[in-house]
């Protein structure tokens, strides 16, 4: 099943590839915009559902990889699947350690990169819905005061509340007070619920001495 609202890249700057791959895309029903480099696909905007990249390793200006290294650095979220006829071990390494799909040496078979493109897809769809959860839940702790978040994170550790109160240094119905907002504020009823939602937004240990979120 195609995921909704999902789209397909293609970058090679040999016109007979893009032609072919197109249409084979296009006969599996998939949406696709093809670009002759990676230059001219950085220009443009972002596509807000699933997207899977397929591009060519060697090209002009911004090969493969580079074109990798900069989504990356802009926090972009396509999924690749590198295609070439270059390349060689430790370029496939390279890319697939930095997260790429997968790494088809030309010439491949259509339902081989089909199968790539299915792979990515799902993991695009599945990459957007964990990040809708993390904003959410982030959006949510960043309703806590100072003090709320405080308690928050030591209710997560197990802490009971005369425990709170004591590393705090306040008063147990104190900390049953912000217990309470906070529980009332995420809109959870427990603990766990509590602990769930907390790594959902991926909150680094670190950073919560400094900031909410």
């Amino acid at each position: 099943m195609i995921p909704a609202k999902s789209l397909v890249f293609l970058i090679d700057d040999d016109a007979s590839v893009r032609k072919g791959v197109g249409r084979l895309l296009r006969s599996a029903r998939y949406k696709s915009e093809t670009f002759e480099s990676a230059s001219d696909f950085l220009t443009r905007a972002p596509h807000p559902g699933p997207s899977c990249v397929i591009v060519d390793v060697q090209m002009p200006g911004l090969n493969g990889i580079d074109l990798q290294e900069a989504l990356i650095q802009r926090r972009r979220e396509e999924q690749l699947v590198f295609i070439t006829g270059h390349g060689d071990i430790s370029m496939c390494a390279q890319a697939m350690k930095a997260g790429a799909v997968d790494f088809l040496p030309k010439p491949f078979g259509g339902s081989e990169l089909l199968q790539c493109v299915e792979r990515a897809l799902a993991r695009s769809a599945e990459q957007r819905r964990r990040s809708v959860e993390r904003d959410e839940a982030r959006r949510l702790l960043d309703a806590l005061t100072p003090r709320e978040f405080e308690v928050m994170r030591l209710v997560i550790t197990g802490m009971l509340n005369k425990q709170i109160a004591a590393e705090l240094g306040t008063a147990e119905k104190t900390v049953k007070v912000h217990r309470g907002r906070v529980m009332q504020k995420l809109g959870v009823t427990s603990v766990a619920e509590l602990v769930r939602l907390v790594q959902r937004a991926c909150i680094a240990p670190t950073m919560w001495g400094k900031t909410k979120v």
